[in-house]
């Protein structure tokens, strides 16, 4: 089995990738959270930062791309192809409202003609090999069928399939018959992306769908940063390596930030996810939340690691 990290955007960029790696990797392959490459032909500052060559050294790093231009999207596969990576992904999975309203991520699926299009060429011109995620559909899991007949006639390299439509962001369960559907006589790799949380769902999932052999994570490892060993077969995650885990990260936005207010801004909204790896994650929160400035969160970091239990992952349902 191949296991990557999903692109979540604002958490999972290249500090967090460096100091996951050193902890729990390794992982097969990364996803940068999408860049949006447009007509001005060049990356924003921060999207320069995340695929700099010298910021991913050594990791298996695929940038994703969010762009339903052709043109924008061939752009920046070229200056990436110079960068020295190897591939490319496309985003039509991302469930945002406003990114789907300006036919982006999964509104780019409301319009299957145009789509095709831009696979057309995007896949006649690219100097990258493409690889796409994508969710089942913008309204309904009937939309899948024909998407999945575009998909096939293009040398796709990996089509990551998140089995949910847009509108139901991430509030009801994926959706296994598309799933199915997608795995069956695929012409191209296929990778399954949703709600593995623990060992269990992992398991469930596999008895299901024996043959696959590619799994994409995402807050499941944000929730518990163990996951991936714990799949592998290996021992859940101690508190003392989350704590080695944390501290790292923390060290590593301290470094890429100047002042308090971004760098608290990134681990406040990772613990978002992170307090479900301990008993109580409400008072994690609360802790957490009440942080003004660095030392404040210290503080409240502390405490939290002395006085809470780490949580078992069997079972787990995100949220519960």
């Amino acid at each position: 089995m191949k296991y990557s990290l999903a692109p979540m955007e604002g958490i999972t960029g290249y500090t967090y990738r460096r100091a996951f790696e050193s902890c729990f990797g390794p992982m097969d392959q990364y996803y940068t959270p999408f860049l949006s490459p447009n007509s001005a032909r060049s990356f924003m500052k921060r999207e320069q930062k995340e695929v700099e060559p010298a910021h991913n050294a050594d990791l298996p790093v695929v940038p994703q791309l969010l762009t339903r231009n052709a043109e924008d999207f061939l752009w920046a596969s070229e200056r990436l192809a110079e960068y020295g990576y190897k591939e490319v992904n496309l985003n039509l999975g991302c469930p945002s409202g406003t990114v789907a309203a300006k036919g982006k991520g999964s509104g780019f699926l409301s319009f299957p003609e145009e789509l095709d299009l831009f696979l057309e060429k995007v896949f006649r011109e690219s100097p990258l090999p493409v690889s796409i995620k994508t969710r089942i559909g913008r309204n309904a899991d009937e939309e899948f069928p024909r998407l999945l007949a575009i998909y096939r006639k293009y040398p796709i390299s990996l089509l990551i399939v998140h089995p949910r439509i847009q509108k139901d962001f991430y509030k009801v369960p994926p959706r296994r018959e598309p799933f199915r559907l997608a795995m069956q006589d695929s012409p191209f790799p296929v990778c399954y992306n949703g709600d593995i949380f623990c060992r269990e769902d992992y398991e469930e999932l596999m008895s299901e769908f024996p043959d696959l052999d590619m799994v994409m994570l995402g807050r499941g490892i944000l929730v518990n940063p163990g996951l991936l060993r714990e799949l592998r077969g290996g021992a859940p995650a101690a508190k003392a390596e989350l704590r080695e885990f944390h501290e790292r990260l923390l060290d590593g936005y301290v470094e890429e930030f100047r002042g308090d207010r971004n760098l608290l801004y990134r681990m406040k909204e990772l613990w978002t996810y992170f307090r479900y790896s301990f008993e109580e994650p409400e008072r994690c929160r609360r802790l957490v939340r009440k942080a003004g400035n660095l030392a404040e969160y210290r503080a409240a970091v502390n405490e939290i690691f002395h006085m809470e239990t780490v949580r078992p992952t069997g079972g787990f349902s995100f949220g519960k």
